[in-house]
């Protein structure tokens, strides 16, 4: 069930309205209940995939911490092996069955694998990700296993984040789903307002982008230089709003229940570095790789060179994480290098800031490296969203011919690279979207908005709901847009 749809806007009050008129030993079958039909609103077949592996996980978290020795060290490997594998399946055996097919035919040899026609079931790498943090805190001691089935079926399947995000930890969500939360208008205020402005940044902004974005990178080659460019930081803006509109919505519909959930962005594109960016893009993902599998190889804690093949390692499997396809792999490696390439540079870097002044303009040092974080993080962007790997360097290389086309703009006075009349109609609105959006973000910083909005007077708040509800019906994109995550 899309967020952005009106079964939902049916689903979310009565689901949240049974739930606080029950009673409380009901309530957790109630939500495990309405997360199957959640779930199940879009492939329902694909709900025996998860039943299969809550049991595995429930059973593999109650022998692990029944265990000791190497017995636990097995059981948590069985349980990892079969998230592991359901993922590879259905996500990566059609990738690699296609590059072994063409690996024999370059070889000449006749043999050809057959490929399935399967669906990917929809958000199954981040439940499978949520399933595996709940055994290995298990294995490491920092999480009881859980006995109540119900209960730790609902951890995996929480329908606010079962889909997309985020990803959460058993000691911050499992605990909760046995307090007794009472109705608590501070939570339905804050919830309900965090919703609205999730959809917002939905269907307004992110969706009115991809009506620019989308012709233009599904046709590339029938697009000027200039045309690709602003596709490609319209894209880095409307990825954003996209993901952390979803989250958004998602911790506020938790939080109208009593409920909270990890916080998943943090006005990512303000990072004055790519090391920072990691820290408030996708959240959840981020500390998941740094926890589970960086640490795991030794992180910092081992020989310099080792540290860089860590870092490396983990972004390149994040771009694997993100799909079955070169593109998301080289999206991976290159934030990898990014990040092994300031680590090598920094002394290198301060030097130049310090000898330059430009640590003495507190203002100028930050503009340098927002934009160059912003840059260094969009240009990675064109290999996530391209739909082939010739389309993104293809756009690349188109890149370079963007000044001379500028120069072009300023001798005619016209603006010749929107060479199609929708793109033309389309590029005010994008960017006055993405004006709103910073100027938001701009205000929510020096206001510290969230904390303060309460307080204000009733006709202001009420105003800016007003606001956001206009914003919703006379701008917003109605065109049931799934969010883009949904395929991961």
């Amino acid at each position: 069930m899309l967020f952005n749809s009106i079964e939902f806007l049916l689903f979310f009050p009565i689901v949240t309205i049974l739930y606080f008129i029950l009673p409380q030993r009901f309530r957790w079958f109630h939500l495990l209940a309405a997360s199957c039909i959640f779930y199940m609103y879009f492939i329902p077949v694909y709900i025996l995939i998860l039943l299969l592996t809550i049991v595995v996980d429930y059973i593999a978290g109650i022998m692990i911490e029944n265990s000791s020795g190497k017995r636990r060290k097995s059981f948590l490997t069985l349980s990892i092996i079969a998230n592991v594998g359901v993922l590879c399946f259905f996500k990566y055996y059609n990738f690699f069955t296609e590059n072994i097919n063409e690996l024999l035919h370059f070889s000449k040899v006749n043999t050809t694998l057959p490929l399935l026609n399967i669906i990917l079931p929809i958000g199954l790498s981040f439940h499978t990700f949520q399933a595996m943090s709940y055994t290995i805190e298990v294995y490491r001691g920092n999480q009881k296993a859980e006995r109540h089935l119900g209960i730790y079926a609902l951890y995996v399947m929480f329908y606010p984040q079962l889909v997309a995000g985020p990803i959460e930890r058993p000691q911050n969500i499992l605990h909760q789903f046995y307090e007794h939360h009472k109705f608590d208008y501070d939570n339905l205020a804050r919830g309900l307002r965090l919703m609205l402005w999730g959809m917002v940044k939905k269907v307004v902004i992110a969706d009115r982008l991809s009506l620019f974005t989308d012709p233009v990178f599904n046709n590339p080659h029938a697009n000027s230089a200039v045309v690709l460019a602003l596709a490609s930081v319209f894209f880095a803006f409307q990825i954003f709003c996209d993901f952390s509109g979803y989250s958004d919505i998602a911790i506020g519909a938790a939080r109208v229940m009593g409920f909270r959930l990890m916080t998943n962005f943090n006005k990512p594109y303000h990072s004055r570095s790519i090391a920072e960016f990691w820290k408030r893009w996708h959240i959840s993902l981020s500390t998941w790789f740094r926890d589970y599998l960086y640490i795991s190889m030794g992180g910092n804690r081992v020989a310099v060179p080792r540290m860089y093949f860590n870092l490396f390692f983990v972004f390149l499997v994040s771009g694997f994480w993100h799909g079955a396809n070169f593109t998301f792999l080289i999206w991976g490696m290159l934030h990898g290098f990014y990040l092994v390439f300031a680590l090598l540079t920094r002394k290198n870097r301060e030097w130049f800031a310090i000898k330059t002044g430009l640590k003495k303009i507190r203002w100028a040092d930050n503009l340098i490296n927002v934009t160059t974080t912003f840059v260094l993080v969009t240009f990675a962007w064109i290999f996530f969203r391209a739909n082939t790997l010739p389309d993104a360097l293809y756009i690349i290389k188109q890149l370079g011919h963007v000044p001379a086309e500028l120069g072009q703009v300023l001798k005619t006075h016209k603006l010749a690279f929107l060479n199609l009349p929708s793109l033309q109609n389309s590029i005010y609105p994008c960017l006055g979207v993405i004006l709103l959006l910073e100027s938001i973000h701009i205000i929510q910083v020096k206001y510290k908005l969230e904390h303060t909005f309460s307080e204000k007077p009733a006709i202001f708040r009420w105003s800016v709901y007003y606001a956001a509800m206009f914003a919703l019906l006379f701008l917003g994109v109605y065109t049931r847009h799934a969010f883009i995550y949904f395929q991961f």
